[in-house]
């Protein structure tokens, strides 16, 4: 008996573990490292795309994740581009975005700017934009 409890306790760990990699994994996936030419296909595609400059270390930009994801698991229907600009490593970027820190969202609907924000971690605001450049026609 201790056995075939042992064998279900070991099957739940391995089960929940493949479960947390398969949530992490989809959280991931909903952001990708910044490049020109997936800006540049995006816009040409008329999507809908958040610039996302983000920096590891600042806990800002963590907030806005938390955030950001929450707006993904309550809208999984909307293409809602992510394109994450390292704030330490892709200086050029920075500077075309006019970021002036880290924490810095740009919303785009194809090659039209709808919204820019520094630091706002606010959930309604930042559902809002994403909203309101959703329904913005390219």
């Amino acid at each position: 008996m201790q056995d075939h409890q042992a064998k279900l306790s070991r099957a739940r760990r391995v089960l929940l573990g493949a479960a947390l990699a398969l949530v992490t994994s989809l959280a991931l996936a909903a952001s990708e490292p910044f490049s020109e030419a997936r800006f540049q296909a995006l816009q040409g595609e008329g999507a809908l795309i958040l610039v996302d400059v983000h920096a590891d270390w600042c806990p800002t930009c963590a907030a806005q994740q938390k955030v950001l994801d929450a707006y993904q698991a309550a809208h999984p229907d909307r293409a809602l581009h992510r394109l994450v600009v390292d704030f330490d490593q892709q200086k050029e970027w920075v500077k075309h975005f006019k970021a002036p820190r880290q924490s810095t969202l740009l919303l785009y609907r194809g090659t039209e700017q709808q919204w820019f924000s520094v630091a706002e971690t606010r959930k309604d605001e930042i559902f809002k934009a994403i909203d309101t450049a959703a329904a913005a026609t390219p």
